[in-house]
């Protein structure tokens, strides 16, 4: 029996929420739109994905609301695409993959995440122990971890070796 395309037939939210989102690059997409890339050029730069396939998961993307697409030049016209809150209510998703994958395979720190009132990492579920609150995705600082590469190629990556909020649009060195 082959594997079907969708997930027709299933009465189950997490099959529902795959259709939305379980294509291998969406959540990549949707991460770095969390750590604020907002440009096509810089999608494709950090994420290395074929063209038509990131053009793909924007389109959808958009259309699902996760993202906005904004117009931010005219002359000649160009776009971004900024998250919106249904797309910032994938925050605890994405922590939650990031936070397995290091625990259960002993990978080294890529980054951290800090409360930006307090400065203390978050607990396991976006909680700050510190001040014994939720902390809000735009009061999230994330700091690099000695898992990153400290000299990576493109210029997305090398921004994100500094300090930043996240939501907040990222504005890469050029090469």
């Amino acid at each position: 029996m082959s594997l079907g395309k969708d997930y027709a037939g299933q009465e189950c939210s997490m099959a529902g929420a795959l259709e939305v989102v379980g294509e291998r690059w969406t959540l990549l997409v949707v991460r770095d739109a969390l750590y604020g890339v907002r440009r096509y050029n810089d999608f494709l730069a950090h994420l290395g994905i074929p063209r038509a396939v990131l053009a793909g998961r924007l389109q959808a993307l958009t259309a699902e609301g996760i993202l906005e697409k904004r117009r931010y030049q005219e002359s000649p016209p160009r776009d971004e695409y900024v998250i919106t809150e249904r797309g910032i209510a994938l925050w605890p998703v994405l922590r939650s993959l990031g936070r397995w994958k290091r625990e259960q395979y002993g990978e080294t720190q890529l980054r951290y995440f800090r409360h930006a009132d307090c400065g203390t990492e978050l607990g396991s579920y976006g909680e700050c122990p510190t001040c014994a609150v939720i902390v809000p995705v735009a009061d999230v600082i994330m700091d690099p971890g000695p898992g990153l590469d400290p000299d990576p190629a493109d210029p997305v990556s090398r921004a994100f070796l500094k300090p930043r909020r996240l939501l907040q649009p990222i504005e890469p060195d050029p090469v």
